[in-house]
């Protein structure tokens, strides 16, 4: 997140804001990135470290652990993976109807991907989602420089013991979102596999011919 998205949400000043941070990359817990988003120099934002991921909510994970250890005895690893489908279908339900509520069911992508993104964020993931501006390619027509990239970070998993132990975790949240926003949906970074934060870039499906 940029420092100054983080003073405005803290009510303190960019000074503090970038005091905080530097102590925060002293301990190994932030890092500082370089984004473009245009024409101009580029902007740093800060990412949580790997070693951050303990200080946010686990999303009960004894539990969780236990219910799947559970569900492996009983049923193997197939039996695991029709639970994290069958909760899969529950959410996308849960989702589809809270767009409906909300007059999105219809709106475009970039509405319903940010709304997607409030969702996970309640559930502990600590997630946004933006459109990015990449730098012009001469090669391309105007428009398709102007549309940007969409792309929803989560930084904080809050299954990560987990989504370490049973990949089915993470498939599901993919096919998840594939599924609520009828969109093509990449992870283009993620925890589990050490990096900073979860990255998924989302796009329309190219139309069928």
């Amino acid at each position: 997140m940029a420092p100054d998205l983080l003073s405005a949400s803290l009510g303190i000043s960019r000074t503090a804001v970038l005091q905080h941070l530097r102590s925060l990359a002293a301990a190994g817990l932030v890092a500082r990135v370089a984004v473009r988003h245009g024409v101009g120099r580029p902007r740093h934002v800060y990412d949580l470290t790997s070693a951050a991921q303990v200080a946010f909510p686990s999303n009960y994970l004894g539990l969780s652990r236990g219910l799947l250890d559970a569900v492996d005895a009983i049923g193997g690893r197939q039996l695991v993976e029709r639970a994290f489908q069958t909760r899969r279908a529950t959410l996308a339900t849960e989702l589809r109807d809270r767009l409906a509520r909300k007059g999105l069911r219809d709106a475009p992508l970039a509405d319903r991907a940010r709304e997607l993104a409030v969702f996970q964020d309640e559930q502990g993931y600590q997630a946004e989602c933006s459109r990015e501006i990449p730098l012009a390619d001469p090669s391309e027509p105007l428009p398709a420089a102007r549309d940007g990239v969409i792309r929803m970070r989560e930084h904080n998993c809050a299954i990560l013991e987990i989504a370490r132990e049973t990949p089915a975790a993470c498939r599901a949240e993919v096919q998840l979102f594939r599924d609520v926003l009828g969109a093509r949906v990449v992870r283009e970074t993620h925890i589990a596999a050490g990096a900073r934060c979860c990255t998924y870039r989302i796009e329309e499906r190219p139309a069928r011919a």
